[in-house]
């Protein structure tokens, strides 16, 4: 799989880092997801500029979802520059290239100079958006960033999108080169951990690898400082991909682990299979829910374990109640495989790679065209799809062109008519026909008029 390059927004609040971040993904956004239940701000998301493609990472997102602060900060708070740090290190450690967002009209405060410090003392590809100059005769107000001795400085307006086009093009050209086309072309089935801070991911790391008995060799990963652990298992070899937390604990400040939706991102975008844990003590939170939604809009196979559940106090009915609960407030991942385990103990860690290796050959299932179509003829006549002024959708063909995950292509007449609820409605018909367990899968509607097919 090809290794995007990731390009982060980083700056105070109320500079404009997520109309900057609208602004980019929205003029060719290549992934638009609108799964039911996952009520979220979009924290990132793949862009193109000029035939080349990046993930963009919107920090203030990140900052607001990190359940610090319940009242909007000021620009000079005290409290804020900690935050601030965070942010910027987590950046300087994950980011490829990094946009510094400031407010070209109000000019330098001691929070942008916070952000320009640490960003500095980084080898990183770095670039000044000098944002809100609404007014092309504002944009020489802009000049007073070069002293922050970043980069480039790109006068521009986000809400109206001028001066955007310059900025992406020193975006694109700040790229290194070995992001163009890297193709990981390793065998092993990649596994990244997944879960909010102690969750129990640097337990289960090394519960797998001395469960196992593993082969284990370090290899050096995509993120600085980072590594991957390799182990072998019945022959299968599995890279066990290192998050934000994971093995050095102690070495990751408090703050910055508030971010390792950084990390994460990076981990998922070369991961086979994730590995969501859920802290069984404390239940399903909202940090939960966020990265589960993230889930939703990758390539990777999904596996929720339920982990701390020797901690449980339990009777007969615990663990069908908080199965329950999960599948609630998790709704949005129907599909993936749950297990009940305890890193700590080993309680059912056996049972990991086993259902790994299963949602793994899910994602490179392929389904027979006949098969395909026999589903859709059987799911159209019990429950025909929507209409509109009379005339109703027509699905005239069905087929399945890719894997990894499975995507299949619906030729109707009116594509646009396929509303969001029979997008669903084919989904569960698809899956209770061929299951697909822990795999998504993608399903796009392409128009065909009935003349092409002879009627």
């Amino acid at each position: 799989m090809t290794q995007k390059a990731l390009v982060a927004l980083v700056g105070r609040p109320n500079v404009g880092k997520s109309t900057l971040f609208n602004r980019i993904v929205g003029r060719r956004l290549a992934v638009v997801s609108e799964v039911a239940g996952t009520t979220r701000d979009r924290l990132y998301a793949e862009a193109e500029w000029g035939g080349v493609t990046f993930t963009l990472v919107d920090t203030g997102g990140i900052e607001l979802t990190s359940g610090w602060h319940t009242e909007p900060l000021s620009e000079d708070s005290e409290r804020f520059l900690p935050l601030i740090r965070s942010q910027a290190a987590v950046a300087i450690q994950d980011a490829d290239v990094i946009v510094q967002v400031v407010d070209g009209r109000k000019g330098i405060t001691a929070a942008d100079r916070e952000v320009a410090d640490i960003l500095r003392q980084s080898q990183k590809p770095t670039i000044i958006a000098a944002n809100k100059l609404e007014s092309t005769r504002l944009w020489d107000t802009a000049y007073e960033f070069y002293e922050l001795a970043l980069g480039e400085v790109f006068p521009l307006s986000a809400l109206h999108g001028a001066g955007t086009g310059d900025m992406l093009d020193a975006i694109v050209g700040a790229i290194p080169l070995e992001k163009f086309g890297k193709e990981d072309n390793d065998d092993s089935v990649k596994i990244a951990l997944l879960g909010r801070p102690n969750a129990g991911k640097s337990t289960l790391l090394n519960k797998l690898i001395g469960e196992e008995r593993a082969i284990v060799s370090p290899i050096a990963g995509t993120t600085r400082d980072a590594t991957d652990t390799v182990l072998k298992w019945h022959g299968q070899a599995f890279t066990l991909i290192d998050t934000a937390g994971i093995r050095r604990r102690g070495k990751i400040d408090p703050g910055v682990e508030k971010y390792s939706v950084l990390r994460a991102i990076k981990a998922l975008q070369r991961a086979d299979v994730a590995l969501l844990l859920i802290d069984a003590e404390q239940g399903i939170t909202a940090q939960d829910a966020h990265i589960a939604g993230m889930l939703t809009e990758e390539t990777a196979g999904v596996i929720i374990l339920v982990n701390k559940w020797d901690l449980v106090v339990k009777d007969t009915h615990t663990l069908n109640e908080f199965e329950a609960q999960i599948r609630h407030e998790l709704n949005f991942l129907p599909y993936a495989p749950l297990l009940f385990i305890s890193a700590k103990t080993g309680q059912r860690v056996g049972k990991i790679l086993p259902t790994v290796l299963e949602v793994n050959e899910a994602r490179y299932q392929r389904v027979p065209t006949a098969a395909i179509n026999k589903m859709m003829r059987e799911a159209v006549t019990r429950h025909p799809p929507p209409s509109k002024g009379g005339k109703r959708v027509k699905f005239f063909y069905a087929t399945q062109p890719s894997v990894a995950p499975p995507v299949f292509v619906f030729f109707v007449n009116k594509p646009k008519w396929v509303n969001f609820s029979y997008q669903r409605y084919l989904e569960n018909r698809l899956r209770e026909t061929f299951p697909f367990p822990g795999s998504p899968i993608r399903l796009v509607f392409r128009a065909r008029s009935e003349d092409r097919f002879g009627k």
